[in-house]
């Protein structure tokens, strides 16, 4: 097991690709802490990972906690800490859209600042509260999970903003960890089987149908498809473990070919 006696906290661990990373975690051998908003949605995610009430060792926590708020965006590193005494990978999986008007000639500042903090200050704020167990122990993982808009466009100014900025914070923290023993890089799926791909949503957006959305989604991988959670997780496991040392300060996407 390569993540055996880690410990790891996955923000936005409820579902998708956070829960996929979680999952993988467990079965490797590391103890995880999960956080979302959603209590239920928790309880699923370590039920799944057989670390849940009743399963034996004790190897995982819930944390209910909003990312958008400073203190609820640090608490999963902090009762992480307090619990068991270290956190060794970080996995910052928060994101998304918010509520508002993206159009950027609508200059609805409250959707745009929402969308930073979701996407790019929330991982900051886990971050350093994890940075000083990482040096003290001369050992951290950090992954930051992006997107297509990381490298490319994401069909808004302020995610595809979030998105560029969450590269460019991750190259200088692969700077100032690597003195430390601290890797950090950003893992960035392509169209992906979650909650979050909503095709009829989309097909509303862009007045067309789901069975189009659905084909442009495929007609932009090579592999002709949308990938599932678990395929993104497996690389998870590599950057957080001891085959991934060499690898900091990247941008990997996990995506079958996106717009290549």
């Amino acid at each position: 097991m390569t993540l055996n006696g880690k410990v790891a906290v996955i923000t936005g661990g409820g579902r998708g690709i956070g829960q996929a990373i979680a999952v993988r975690y467990a079965a490797e051998g590391a103890t995880i802490v999960v956080s979302s908003r959603t209590r239920a949605d928790l309880d699923a995610t370590l039920a799944r990972a057989g670390v849940g009430p009743g399963a034996g060792a004790d190897r995982g926590l819930a944390v209910v906690a909003d990312a958008s708020d400073r203190d609820d965006a640090r608490r999963p590193v902090r009762e992480a800490l307090d619990r068991f005494g270290r956190v060794d990978i970080l996995v910052n999986n928060v994101g998304g859209r918010v509520a508002g008007n993206l159009d950027p000639f609508a200059g609805d500042d409250d959707a745009f600042e929402g969308t930073l903090v979701l996407n790019l200050t929330s991982a900051w704020w886990a971050t350093s509260a994890a940075l000083p167990s990482m040096r003290d122990r001369g050992f951290g993982r950090i992954i930051n999970i992006g997107s297509g808009a990381a490298k490319n466009t994401g069909g808004s100014v302020p995610y595809t903003a979030a998105k560029h900025g969450l590269v460019g914070f991750t190259k200088e923290l692969a700077k100032a960890g690597a003195r430390f023993g601290i890797n950090a890089n950003v893992l960035c799926p392509g169209w992906t089987n979650t909650s979050m791909l909503d095709f009829e949503r989309i097909a509303r957006a862009r007045r067309t149908s789901v069975e189009a959305e659905e084909e442009r989604a495929r007609s932009e991988s090579l592999q002709h498809r949308v990938l599932e959670a678990d395929e993104l997780a497996g690389m998870a496991v590599l950057l957080a473990g001891h085959d991934g040392r060499g690898i900091t300060g990247q941008v990997i996407s996990v995506d079958g070919g996106y717009k290549v």
